[in-house]
């Protein structure tokens, strides 16, 4: 503590809360990968840099202001995770199901991965630093970091993804740089086991990949399953949390649309902001009023070599459709 003209100075005196709040989008992002929840990141984040704020009169100042908030972000994390069940996707609960079957138990919120919009944790700037944003918060792989211990998670999201050094980890964690790379040998081969690695790639939207979405939602608004399946790959899968049922092949998805899932019939997609690095749409079905449209799912999209690969329709939309922008009723 210092002083002006016999006036005690502190640390809060002299760093603004702004210049703790610029680091926000870069610490929601590692909070999402940790946690797998956009609401539990932004409650992370928030205590992190309220903790922060407060102990600034403690910060020594040996690290930069950063690496101290990914520390304090890291332990809120592992406190948040600790003794807690992993979030998941339908898909590793169990097999696909038949789309004649029951739809399955339908799980608290808690227990699921949940979509993020990409513009809360990918920042503007260089294209290749984007895509690679946007590469680590794809659904099939914050579901597989949802395996891993919570420290080999974080050690592994620090390293493999944020590109910090073992040495910085092993500071971060107060651990060991041995430890550290062990953590990371075992995290990396339980990815592998996976099929996926942090540098897989999304396609960015070209003209082909915005055409081909056109034409998806005029055919689901149609409910046109002849057109549907030109743009549906033969291999593609669908989920729907928060039901366990998820399908496997375009044969079993048209099905299920025609037969158990009906209901979507006559449904109204409107464009959202893009969730998880891929394309997000608001689908609203008819009002059970006979007035408009009510919300029923955000449909996620991930395209593969010119097609739809993977459905996810999220239907909390109590959460999810305000977090995405979406309103709340649509007029006819």
């Amino acid at each position: 503590m210092g002083g002006v003209d016999g006036i005690a100075v502190t640390k809060r005196d002299t760093v603004a809360f702004g210049d703790l709040e610029q680091h926000r989008r870069e610490l929601t992002a590692y909070c999402y990968r940790m946690l797998g929840s956009p609401f539990e990141a932004e409650d992370a984040v928030q205590d992190t840099l309220l903790r922060a704020w407060r102990g600034l009169d403690r910060f020594e100042g040996r690290a930069a202001v950063r690496s101290w908030l990914y520390r304090i972000a890291t332990n809120v994390c592992l406190d948040m995770v600790n003794g807690r069940q992993r979030r998941a996707r339908p898909m590793d609960l169990g097999p696909a199901r038949s789309p004649d079957g029951p739809i399955g138990d339908q799980q608290p919120e808690v227990f699921w991965i949940e979509p993020m919009p990409d513009g809360s944790v990918v920042s503007d700037g260089d294209p290749a630093a984007v895509a690679e944003s946007r590469e680590t918060i794809r659904l099939a792989f914050i579901a597989a970091l949802q395996r891993l211990p919570a420290r080999q998670r974080a050690v592994l999201i620090l390293c493999e993804v944020l590109r910090w050094k073992a040495t910085e980890v092993a500071e971060l964690l107060e651990t060991t740089t041995a430890s550290v790379n062990s953590a990371l040998q075992r995290a990396r081969a339980t990815l592998d086991a996976s099929d996926l690695t942090p540098g897989d790639p999304v396609p960015s939207l070209d003209e082909s990949h915005r055409e081909l979405l056109a034409r998806y939602v005029a055919a689901f608004e149609a409910y046109d399953m002849e057109a549907l399946t030109s743009l549906i790959r033969e291999d593609a899968s669908q989920s729907m949390p928060p039901y366990e049922l998820w399908l496997k092949g375009r044969e079993d998805i048209l099905s299920w649309w025609v037969g158990k899932g009906a209901g979507c019939r006559g449904s109204r997609v409107i464009p959202a902001i893009a969730a998880n690095g891929a394309p997000a749409f608001g689908q609203y079905k008819p009002s059970e009023t006979g007035s408009g449209f009510d919300p029923w799912a955000l449909q996620v999209l991930e395209i593969t070599d010119g097609r739809i690969g993977e459905l996810s329709f999220f239907l909390d939309t109590d959460h999810v459709f305000p977090l995405f922008g979406l309103p709340a009723h649509l007029d006819a």
